[in-house]
């Protein structure tokens, strides 16, 4: 089998007309310099030098190959020329899964921006609530709201900050009255989130450095956080979710935040890949991207 640092003596040598001289190029003995023409010449079957004790000359055969030899190294540095320039421009195709909700409202946007920036980058994008199993499914990337449960992942946090709020359109508030206390939510219809056909309806809030877990109730559920904020929109309810989901509804006042001095649950955004080795240069590039939108938002 061709060896490429076999080839390297071999052009060196021809180049510079003495072994010696190759070798110390390369930095290696002049032993090892010899083995390796040695050991092409036997993969070739053929003499590629004439050698007597006072020079070193190319046979015709050394000759003839010489230029494919040069040929070969060629296409082999600019391969890894290529492969160098790959990884310090984004690009190439990555597999995200993300959450219903701020997938269609932000990260679809977001990745727009991104494409536009790095037009070598492709998206292969899976929208579901449902949590995304990163060993059987095709997924690169999930970027997925929660604490991290499964410690042999890598987490890469976007927004380690975010909470939930409490959240009810200014139609339903004028209907029903504003919410006095998290105690209050007793009495008012809650739009609650399913997740893997269990119901989000134990609601926790943190008051006065205290934790308090309340059971809510409500005539509406679902399985796509969208949906849910779309009846909240509607004044069909309140609506218990990351406020980064909210932003905009809460900044152009179709959503109004309920006691807003109370702390909501922790709902950091993190996004996900099994192992080290994926976090390339473009995982970096988007990492640091869709922290800045987060910031943003």
């Amino acid at each position: 089998m061709l060896r490429l640092d076999d080839l390297t003596v071999f052009v060196r040598t021809a180049d510079s007309g003495s072994l010696s001289a190759a070798a110390r190029q390369l930095s290696i003995s002049p032993a090892l310099a010899s083995a390796a023409l040695k050991r092409l010449e036997s993969v070739l079957g053929w003499r590629l030098f004439a050698r007597t004790t006072r020079s070193l000359r190319l046979t015709e055969e050394g000759e003839n190959y010489l230029r494919h030899a040069r040929e070969a190294l060629r296409l082999l540095q600019e391969g890894q020329e290529a492969l160098q320039q790959g990884q310090e421009t984004p690009g190439g195709l990555l597999k995200i899964a993300m959450p219903s909700d701020l997938g269609r409202n932000y990260l679809m946007h977001w990745l727009d921006e991104f494409q536009t920036r790095y037009p070598r980058v492709s998206f292969q994008l899976s929208v579901s609530d449902r949590v995304s199993d990163l060993y059987r499914q095709p997924v690169d990337l999930a970027i997925r709201y929660g604490r991290l449960d499964d410690s042999s992942l890598v987490a890469l946090p976007l927004a380690p900050g975010n909470r939930r709020v409490l959240v009810a359109a200014p139609a339903y508030l004028e209907r029903y009255g504003a919410l006095t206390s998290p105690q209050a939510l007793l009495q008012h219809n809650c739009l609650r989130f399913m997740v893997e056909e269990v119901i989000h309806d134990r609601w926790q809030f943190h008051v006065g450095g205290e934790l308090q877990q309340w059971h809510v109730q409500g005539n509406r559920s679902a399985d796509d956080a969208d949906v849910v904020r779309r009846w909240a929109v509607a004044g069909l309810g309140i609506a218990y979710k990351s406020r980064l989901d909210l932003a905009d509804d809460i900044r152009t006042g179709r959503l109004r935040v309920l006691l807003p001095d109370i702390l909501g649950e922790a709902a950091p955004l993190n996004m996900l890949c099994m192992h080290r080795q994926h976090i390339t240069p473009t995982v970096l590039q988007l990492r640091d991207f869709l922290r800045e939108r987060c910031s943003q938002a």
